[in-house]
Order: structure tokens, then C-alpha cells, then sequence
């Protein structure tokens, strides 16, 4: 039996006996391997059905080999809601925490015969545990990452702005084979990086100051996500300081992961780092914004998250990031992140990405 056969086969054991309607085209890609960007999936009991538009034709017959497919004309939802009408069926489960209201709106109208059942997150619950084959494809994106960020440190001139490092990033990617960036590319230096989801600005980077590089390629499908601290030139002890305690509380949070730790766990671990550290009278747990991590795969944003209350528990062949950050509005902010797999026992950071900050665009012309 196939993955993607085995992965339909889990999810039918969670929906002893519904039908369900996948509309998520993450989930439809991990059920099924359809990579286009159109699609419905129902699964049934007896088989799983993928109604998708002409153009996907060839691409939908070569990727679902385990999957029905029928090709409709124009919108494929009209010939879905004809099939389950003339199916006769009484309720229809769909992903409550995915389904737009247009769709559900159109559904709800033409199957009158059919109850929607909102089921949350039941293919995201498969998709928790990676497989080997999924595991390759994200060390495979991560790695294409960390190369990307070393060209691009290689080949910065003092004459670049945030955007332009961010686009030459965002190039070197497709030059090295990756498919898309996972999301868009986060240079920022000097107050800009204060700004946990900062723009990239047409302005230089500013010397003598922290640079956060926040960057992920996709490929095969998989996403990366990776954050370096760069410098033009040598900071001050301040923003030397406050990394230096960021990259502790990282290093002690990723040293707890194991399977069945909580997920507020390793959280409260890079928590209690930056709370003991003072600058200034400021302690630096009052200035981390977000949460300590998350899981990727398929999305850059998956479950688990490793965040304050998550009692979740990480399990082997989970994939998480660890990324604390501490962001000193008007001066600077700080974030490390890595990718890690959860294993038995413990845990493989497959970042392979040197934490140290790194001083770029010396001795450099232009």
C-alpha cells in the first residue's frame, strides 16, 4: 500500500463511517499528492474522490493514484453537490476550521437533503507525526535554506538595502532549485527589527547594528524556516548582550524537547532564560512577543505550537521550530531559530546553520 493510500486509510479510522469534504489544499496535497491550485477532495468510506478544473487534467491523473479523479469544465463545487445529491447522502462532514463561507454557503444551499457536520482539524491531527519520506523532504529544505543564507552572506555589498538582501535571498532560492520562498523574507536592521514581523525597507542596513534574517524556502512541498542574526560591523555591548541571552534561551528550550514533554514546557524554558536577564532595569521575558515555536511540513505554520498553555505533548517524528526573540523598541531586536525533529529520547536540530552572529560586508566595495 502507498502513503498516500495508507494516510487516506488513517483518516477513514477517524471518520468511522462519515464522508468527509476536504477543501484545505495542504491536506487535499498530503491525502492525495495533487500539488495544483484547484481542488476538492471528498473522502468516503470506499474511495476518495478529487474534482478538480481541465487545466489540472494531466497533473491530477499522474499524481492521485489512489484517488478518483473527475475533471469538470469550470468550477468543479456544481458537479460535487450533483454527485452528492444523486448519492442520496444525509450528512456531509467538512473542515470547519478551513472552509470559507462561500463555499459552505453554497453547499449548505444546494445539498438540502444533507446536513454539514463541522469536524475541526482532523487531517492536521494526521499530518502532527512526519513520515521518513517527509522527514527527507524537510532536512532537503533545509539545507537548500542554510545555503542560500551563506551565499547571500558571501556575496553582500555595503551598497545593499534590506529589500534588495531580502530579493537577492528570495533569487538565490530558485537558483538553488527551491520551488517558492515558505514566506516572505524578513531583512531588518537597526529600530526596524524591533518589529517582529518587520517590511523589508529600500534603505540600507544600518552599521554598527543587529540585522534579523528571517528566511524559508519551499521545496518538493516542505517548507524551512531559519533566523540568523547578521551585523554590519561590530555592535555595541548592549545588542551583544541581549543576543547572547537570546541564543541561551534557545539553546535551553531546544535541550528539553523529547516526546512527551508539553509544548508550554519548552516554552517556559526560553522563558525563564530571559527573565533572569536584565538590561537597563528591563527584563528581556517582557520583551518576547510570541510564542516559542511551531511546526512545519506542508504549511510553515502547523501544529504543535510551543506556546504558554500548550499542553500538547511533542511525540517522536514531530517537526517543530525554536525561535525566541526579545524586541527593544527604537533599538534593535534579537531572534535564533532552528528547525528540529523530535526523536526518541530526545531531539535533532537539522539546522545546519552556525548560531554565531556574523559580521558581513567587510572589506567589501559597493
Amino acid at each position: 500500500m502507498g502513503e498516500y493510500a495508507i494516510r487516506q486509510s488513517n483518516l477513514r479510522r477517524l471518520l468511522k463511517g462519515e464522508v468527509l469534504y476536504v477543501s484545505a489544499l495542504p491536506n487535499i496535497r498530503y491525502l492525495t499528492g495533487f500539488s495544483g491550485s484547484a481542488g476538492h477532495l471528498l473522502v468516503a468510506p470506499d474511495q476518495s474522490t478529487l474534482y478538480t478544473d481541465g487545466r489540472y487534467r494531466t497533473q491530477a491523473q499522474e499524481q492521485c493514484r489512489h484517488t478518483e479523479v473527475v475533471i469538470t469544465a469550470g468550477d468543479p463545487r456544481p458537479v460535487l453537490a450533483d454527485n452528492l445529491n444523486n448519492q442520496k447522502l444525509k450528512q456531509l462532514s467538512f473542515e470547519s476550521n478551513r472552509l470559507d463561507f462561500g463555499t459552505y454557503a453554497f453547499l449548505n444551499d444546494q445539498l438540502s437533503r444533507c446536513r454539514l457536520v463541522p469536524r475541526d482539524s482532523l487531517v492536521e491531527k494526521l499530518r502532527l507525526r512526519k513520515s521518513d519520506s517527509e522527514i527527507t523532504a524537510i532536512r532537503a529544505a533545509v539545507d537548500l535554506n542554510s545555503r542560500a543564507f551563506e551565499d547571500i552572506c558571501e556575496k553582500f555589498r555595503p551598497s545593499w538595502t534590506e529589500v534588495r538582501m531580502a530579493a537577492e535571498l528570495e533569487y538565490t532560492f530558485r537558483m538553488l532549485g527551491g520551488e517558492i520562498a515558505s514566506f516572505p523574507t524578513i531583512v531588518a536592521s537597526g529600530p526596524n527589527a524591533a518589529l517582529p514581523h518587520a517590511e523589508p525597507r529600500n534603505c540600507k542596513l544600518q552599521e554598527r547594528s543587529m540585522v534579523v534574517v528571517d528566511q524559508g524556502v519551499t521545496l518538493n512541498g516542505y517548507s524551512s524556516d531559519m533566523t540568523r542574526m547578521v551585523a554590519r560591523g561590530r555592535p555595541k555591548a548592549k545588542q551583544n548582550k541581549l543576543f547572547q541571552a537570546v541564543l541561551e534561551a534557545q539553546q535551553t528550550a531546544i535541550a528539553a524537547i523529547r516526546p512527551g514533554v508539553e509544548c508550554r514546557t519548552i516554552d517556559r524554558q526560553a522563558r525563564r532564560v530571559l527573565q533572569k536577564t536584565t538590561i537597563d532595569g528591563v527584563r528581556l521575558d517582557t520583551l518576547f512577543l510570541h510564542s516559542t515555536g511551531h511546526g512545519l511540513g506542508l504549511e510553515i505554520h502547523e501544529g504543535p505550537r510551543i506556546a504558554p498553555g500548550q499542553k500538547q505533548r511533542l511525540q517522536e517524528e514531530m517537526v517543530v521550530t525554536i525561535e525566541p526573540g526579545v524586541y527593544w523598541k527604537g533599538l534593535t531586536g534579537i531572534r535564533i531559530e532552528d528547525v528540529v525533529l523530535v526523536k526518541k529520547g530526545g531531539c535533532e536540530v537539522l539546522t545546519p546553520t552556525p548560531h554565531k552572529l556574523r559580521i558581513i560586508g567587510q572589506n567589501r566595495k559597493n
